[in-house]
Protein backbone atom coordinates (compact mmCIF):
# COMPACT_ATOMS: atom_id res chain seq x y z
CA UNK A 1 0.00 0.00 0.00
CA UNK A 2 1.06 3.39 -0.65
CA UNK A 3 -0.19 6.78 0.39
CA UNK A 4 0.69 9.94 -1.40
CA UNK A 5 -0.46 13.30 0.99
CA UNK A 6 -0.12 16.90 0.65
CA UNK A 7 -0.46 18.37 4.00
CA UNK A 8 0.06 22.18 5.81
CA UNK A 9 2.94 22.38 7.21
CA UNK A 10 2.27 25.19 9.70
CA UNK A 11 4.86 24.27 13.25
CA UNK A 12 6.20 21.18 11.61
CA UNK A 13 9.42 22.75 11.75
CA UNK A 14 11.59 19.55 13.14
CA UNK A 15 10.94 17.00 10.64
CA UNK A 16 13.45 14.61 9.45
CA UNK A 17 13.09 13.49 5.44
CA UNK A 18 12.61 9.85 6.46
CA UNK A 19 11.10 7.68 9.52
CA UNK A 20 10.52 3.38 9.54
CA UNK A 21 7.91 2.99 11.58
CA UNK A 22 6.91 -0.90 13.21
CA UNK A 23 4.49 -1.50 15.12
CA UNK A 24 5.48 -4.80 17.03
CA UNK A 25 8.74 -7.15 16.05
CA UNK A 26 6.67 -10.45 17.07
CA UNK A 27 5.20 -10.56 13.61
CA UNK A 28 8.58 -9.34 11.42
CA UNK A 29 9.35 -6.82 9.21
CA UNK A 30 7.34 -8.51 6.53
CA UNK A 31 4.11 -8.85 8.19
CA UNK A 32 1.49 -7.23 6.05
CA UNK A 33 1.32 -3.61 7.20
CA UNK A 34 3.58 -3.92 10.52
CA UNK A 35 6.45 -2.06 8.55
CA UNK A 36 5.60 1.74 6.72
CA UNK A 37 8.40 3.83 5.98
CA UNK A 38 8.16 7.42 5.33
CA UNK A 39 9.48 9.82 3.31
CA UNK A 40 8.80 13.99 3.43
CA UNK A 41 11.18 15.16 0.76
CA UNK A 42 10.09 18.89 1.02
CA UNK A 43 12.16 18.50 4.16
CA UNK A 44 15.04 18.81 1.99
CA UNK A 45 13.05 20.75 -0.88
CA UNK A 46 10.83 22.78 -0.10
CA UNK A 47 10.48 23.75 -3.93
CA UNK A 48 8.25 20.83 -4.36
CA UNK A 49 5.09 21.89 -3.11
CA UNK A 50 4.08 24.91 -2.41
CA UNK A 51 4.89 27.64 0.16
CA UNK A 52 3.53 26.48 3.77
CA UNK A 53 3.04 22.67 2.28
CA UNK A 54 4.41 19.47 3.09
CA UNK A 55 4.77 16.26 0.55
CA UNK A 56 4.29 13.14 2.56
CA UNK A 57 4.67 9.69 0.96
CA UNK A 58 4.03 6.29 3.11
CA UNK A 59 4.14 2.67 2.03
CA UNK A 60 4.17 -0.79 3.57
CA UNK A 61 7.75 -2.94 2.78
CA UNK A 62 5.73 -4.31 -0.58
CA UNK A 63 3.98 -6.71 1.43
CA UNK A 64 0.43 -6.30 0.68
CA UNK A 65 -1.45 -9.46 -0.23
CA UNK A 66 -2.32 -9.30 -3.75
CA UNK A 67 -5.06 -11.81 -3.30
CA UNK A 68 -6.97 -9.31 -1.32
CA UNK A 69 -7.45 -7.17 -4.20
CA UNK A 70 -7.30 -9.74 -7.11
CA UNK A 71 -10.33 -9.55 -9.18
CA UNK A 72 -12.17 -6.51 -7.48
CA UNK A 73 -13.06 -3.74 -9.62
CA UNK A 74 -11.62 -0.54 -9.30
CA UNK A 75 -14.68 1.44 -9.31
CA UNK A 76 -16.84 -0.85 -6.70
CA UNK A 77 -17.36 0.48 -3.29
CA UNK A 78 -15.95 -2.54 -1.80
CA UNK A 79 -12.60 -1.80 -3.54
CA UNK A 80 -12.68 1.30 -2.01
CA UNK A 81 -13.73 0.38 1.31
CA UNK A 82 -10.39 -2.24 1.35
CA UNK A 83 -8.19 0.48 -0.32
CA UNK A 84 -9.09 2.15 2.91
CA UNK A 85 -9.20 -0.67 5.20
CA UNK A 86 -5.25 -1.19 4.42
CA UNK A 87 -4.30 2.04 3.93
CA UNK A 88 -5.10 3.14 7.59
CA UNK A 89 -1.75 1.60 8.70
CA UNK A 90 -0.09 4.07 6.90
CA UNK A 91 -1.73 6.52 8.32
CA UNK A 92 -1.68 5.85 11.92
CA UNK A 93 1.92 5.12 11.44
CA UNK A 94 2.74 8.88 10.16
CA UNK A 95 0.53 9.86 13.13
CA UNK A 96 3.56 8.59 15.20
CA UNK A 97 5.54 11.79 13.10
CA UNK A 98 2.56 14.30 12.61
CA UNK A 99 -0.06 13.37 15.32
CA UNK A 100 -2.47 15.81 13.74
CA UNK A 101 -1.61 14.68 9.87
CA UNK A 102 -5.61 13.79 9.71
CA UNK A 103 -6.66 17.55 10.33
CA UNK A 104 -3.79 19.31 7.95
CA UNK A 105 -5.07 16.65 4.67
CA UNK A 106 -5.27 18.84 1.70
CA UNK A 107 -4.04 16.23 -1.42
CA UNK A 108 -4.90 12.51 -0.96
CA UNK A 109 -3.58 9.72 -3.11
CA UNK A 110 -4.25 5.81 -1.71
CA UNK A 111 -2.29 3.30 -3.85
CA UNK A 112 -3.14 -0.40 -3.69
CA UNK A 113 -1.96 -3.25 -5.51
CA UNK A 114 -4.25 -2.84 -8.27
CA UNK A 115 -3.05 0.39 -8.35
CA UNK A 116 0.42 -0.55 -9.24
CA UNK A 117 -0.63 -3.03 -11.29
CA UNK A 118 -2.79 -0.57 -13.87
CA UNK A 119 -0.31 2.42 -13.78
CA UNK A 120 3.12 0.91 -13.06
CA UNK A 121 2.54 -2.49 -14.93
CA UNK A 122 3.50 -4.52 -12.49
CA UNK A 123 2.00 -8.21 -12.31
CA UNK A 124 0.86 -8.25 -9.11
CA UNK A 125 1.30 -5.14 -8.04
CA UNK A 126 4.66 -5.87 -7.15
CA UNK A 127 7.71 -3.80 -7.34
CA UNK A 128 11.38 -4.50 -6.81
CA UNK A 129 12.12 -8.15 -6.97
CA UNK A 130 11.54 -10.62 -4.17
CA UNK A 131 14.80 -11.29 -2.88
CA UNK A 132 15.52 -12.98 0.46
CA UNK A 133 17.63 -11.75 2.78
CA UNK A 134 21.06 -12.84 3.42
CA UNK A 135 20.57 -15.51 0.61
CA UNK A 136 21.06 -13.34 -2.45
CA UNK A 137 21.67 -9.20 -3.15
CA UNK A 138 19.88 -6.88 -5.59
CA UNK A 139 21.65 -6.24 -8.91
CA UNK A 140 24.48 -3.66 -8.64
CA UNK A 141 24.40 -1.10 -11.77
CA UNK A 142 26.64 -3.17 -14.54
CA UNK A 143 24.01 -5.80 -13.95
CA UNK A 144 22.63 -5.32 -17.91
CA UNK A 145 25.66 -6.81 -18.95
CA UNK A 146 26.16 -4.12 -22.16
CA UNK A 147 28.76 -2.00 -22.31
CA UNK A 148 27.79 1.84 -21.55
CA UNK A 149 24.27 0.42 -20.07
CA UNK A 150 23.80 1.41 -16.32
CA UNK A 151 20.97 0.05 -14.46
CA UNK A 152 19.00 1.86 -12.09
CA UNK A 153 15.72 1.37 -9.76
CA UNK A 154 13.91 -0.63 -7.77
CA UNK A 155 15.13 -4.04 -9.25
CA UNK A 156 18.81 -2.78 -8.11
CA UNK A 157 20.95 -2.31 -4.87
CA UNK A 158 19.56 -1.08 -2.34
CA UNK A 159 16.36 -2.12 -3.44
CA UNK A 160 12.77 -0.30 -3.27
CA UNK A 161 11.40 2.65 -2.02
CA UNK A 162 12.35 6.20 -2.85
CA UNK A 163 16.10 6.58 -0.52
CA UNK A 164 16.88 3.46 -2.05
CA UNK A 165 15.97 3.96 -5.75
CA UNK A 166 17.21 7.68 -5.22
CA UNK A 167 21.01 5.71 -4.02
CA UNK A 168 20.78 3.67 -6.78
CA UNK A 169 20.70 6.34 -9.33
CA UNK A 170 24.06 8.16 -7.27
CA UNK A 171 25.22 5.09 -7.70
CA UNK A 172 24.90 5.10 -11.05
CA UNK A 173 26.17 8.37 -11.96
CA UNK A 174 28.89 7.73 -9.33
CA UNK A 175 29.82 5.01 -12.22
CA UNK A 176 30.26 7.18 -15.03
CA UNK A 177 31.57 10.47 -12.91
CA UNK A 178 34.03 11.22 -10.54
CA UNK A 179 32.79 12.21 -7.11
CA UNK A 180 35.18 15.33 -7.56
CA UNK A 181 32.55 16.35 -10.67
CA UNK A 182 29.45 15.79 -8.48
CA UNK A 183 30.85 17.98 -6.06
CA UNK A 184 31.30 20.78 -7.96
CA UNK A 185 28.35 20.57 -10.02
CA UNK A 186 26.57 21.09 -6.39
CA UNK A 187 28.61 23.53 -5.25
CA UNK A 188 27.51 25.19 -8.57
CA UNK A 189 23.90 24.49 -7.95
CA UNK A 190 23.92 25.92 -4.75
CA UNK A 191 25.62 28.88 -5.38
CA UNK A 192 23.43 29.51 -8.42
CA UNK A 193 20.54 29.37 -6.09
CA UNK A 194 19.43 26.09 -7.42
CA UNK A 195 20.03 23.99 -4.47
CA UNK A 196 18.68 24.02 -0.29
CA UNK A 197 21.39 24.55 1.87
CA UNK A 198 20.23 20.83 3.46
CA UNK A 199 21.76 19.19 0.41
CA UNK A 200 25.22 20.30 0.75
CA UNK A 201 26.76 17.82 3.05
Amino acid sequence: MHLHLGIDAAGLDALDIHYTVINEWESGIDAPGNMVVISIPTVLDPGMAPDGKHVVHAYTAGNEPYDLFKGLDRKSDKYKELKKERADCLYKAIEKVIPDLRDRIEVELVGSPLTHERFLRRPQGTYGPALAAGKTMFPGPGYAKIPGLLCCGDSTFPGIGVPAVAASGITAANTLVEVSDHLSLLEEMKKDGKMPDQCMV
